[in-house]
């Protein structure tokens, strides 16, 4: 299982949106510029974004995007439904119920009411993994990339995006 490549930049670019003045936007041009990205994929995953109700769309040549609720009430998880959907990792085909006990009338009733061990199991690898992202939030994104990135970088970040991706 592997998440896609639109997980990754949706958090990358969003965390640049925190920084926005009110009312401000960053346009879809500057952010795939920044990352060096396809602006045609980007977009698509600002559609998803858009859609979730992660980001507002401005429309207009002054338009862009900007987040649609506070950064810490964006968690990586919402991130990641908003990109990937809602289907569960595993889906589980009851393949137990195909088994020679479950052909057998004398345990087929017994065999077929019991759950599935194994969907159990994954069920709940997936809720775990779930939780952790949804304790990851976009301000804690942020507060650590204050912290592990240069006062220079973090300022050189802000100018490029605050002169309209032309620094």
């Amino acid at each position: 299982m592997q998440y896609s490549i639109g997980v990754e930049y949706g958090l990358h670019c969003l965390v640049y949106l925190i920084d926005l003045p009110p009312d401000a936007t960053i346009g879809i041009k500057e952010l795939s510029a920044f990352q060096g990205v396809s602006e045609t994929y980007l977009s698509k995953v600002f559609g998803k974004l858009t859609k979730a109700g992660i980001v507002s769309s401005v429309p207009g040549a002054k338009g862009g995007y900007r987040l649609a609720k506070s950064p810490d009430d964006i968690s990586f998880w919402d991130v990641v439904e908003a990109v990937e959907g809602k289907t569960p990792i595993f889906q589980c085909k009851n393949i137990k119920d195909n088994s020679y006990l479950c052909q057998d009338p004398e345990y087929a009733a017994c065999a077929k009411a019991t759950p599935c061990t194994i969907n159990m199991a994954m069920v709940e690898a997936e809720e775990s993994m779930r939780n952790a992202l949804r304790n990851k939030s976009l301000t804690w994104l942020n507060e650590e990339l204050e912290r592990v990135l240069t006062p220079q970088s973090r300022k050189e970040t802000r100018e490029f995006f605050a002169a309209g991706g032309k620094v």
